[in-house]
């Protein structure tokens, strides 16, 4: 063939080289630098890698400011952040939404996509948010499962010692929003103040029982509580803002990997307080790789193909 037509075909040829080229570019998997941020990190780059996905490991990149910038620039194409979070990233702070779970998604969800093109898939049913961690014995002995348990534990003389950040007793919308919201007020006796805001602290102290404290201030996720011997207590009035993780992925990547939704849904679905608890001891208090933590939950959950 001679003439136009020639340089039209070989035009033609050549964009579609050109894009299956850039279809083929690897997926950018970021996280933030903390123990949870290594964990889902590697837990969705395991599961793309297991789809045939190439990727870039961008794991534990750092600070959620320095994530959210990157992925805002393109630097990252997917990274787990939590829903919470939309209150800052989009001054919302005094928003009720943030309280409720669905809501607090459905806005975040709603807000990025039109602003800034990132797409937030399925969440996990877990809340990393600001809680009490009691240990397992005073919960059976109190019949303890909610702040509102809490309460009236307290209120029938039960013992109880606090240890908690300085921070998380005075800020108005720590402690003192618990103790408004369900009816108690701790005293200066039982609170024992650490300085810092280290969970690490706080839940080794209820668990050695330092100073008489059989109780500490926590996140929802935190690894330590379930392998202290402690356990959480819920929030059914939704005082602190839901922290529900989710992947979140640039509109554009979702475009070219379109089942990368259905990838991650059962993935995240499985992923409940109680599990990240679990992974998260094993990597920060077990010493475990988190992509060794990972990839075998995966495996064991059916979720990667037995090979890989």
């Amino acid at each position: 063939m001679t003439g136009p037509w020639k340089n039209v075909t070989f035009a033609a040829a050549l964009m579609l080289a050109l894009s299956g080229a850039q279809a083929a570019e690897p997926v950018k998997v970021g996280s933030k630098i903390d123990t949870e941020g290594s964990l889902l990190g590697n837990i969705i780059l395991q599961v793309l890698e297991n789809h045939g996905v190439k990727t870039v490991n961008k794991i534990q990149l750092g600070t959620t400011s320095v994530v959210r910038g990157a992925i805002t620039a393109g630097e990252l194409d997917i990274y787990p952040e939590y829903t919470g979070n939309g209150a800052f990233f989009f001054k919302k702070e005094k928003s009720p939404v943030w309280k409720n779970a669905q809501q607090g998604y459905d806005t975040v969800k709603t807000l990025d996509a039109q602003q800034n093109h990132l797409v937030w898939l399925t969440p996990a049913p877990a809340n990393n948010t600001w809680t009490i961690a009691v240990r397992k014995d005073v919960a059976q002995q109190g019949k303890l499962a909610t702040l509102a348990d809490l309460s009236r534990y307290l209120k029938e003389g039960g013992q109880f010692k606090l240890a908690a950040s300085a921070e998380f007793i005075e800020r108005a919308d720590a402690l003192p929003a618990f103790e408004k919201a369900y009816g108690f007020k701790l005293e200066q006796p039982q609170l024992l103040s650490l300085a810092g805001g280290d969970t690490a602290v706080t839940l080794r102290a209820a668990a050695q029982q330092t100073s008489g404290v059989n109780a500490a201030m926590a996140y929802g996720t935190d690894g330590p509580v379930a392998a202290l011997g402690l356990v959480t207590l819920g929030d059914p009035k939704a005082v602190q803002p839901i922290y529900a993780p989710a992947p979140v992925v640039r509109e554009a990547v979702l475009k070219a990997y379109p089942h990368m939704g259905d990838w991650l849904k059962p993935v995240f679905s499985a992923l409940d307080e109680k599990t990240l608890q679990q992974l998260n001891a094993s990597i920060a208090v077990d010493g475990l790789d988190a992509r060794k933590v990972a990839g075998d939950w995966l495996r064991q959950k059916g979720l990667l193909n037995t090979e890989q």
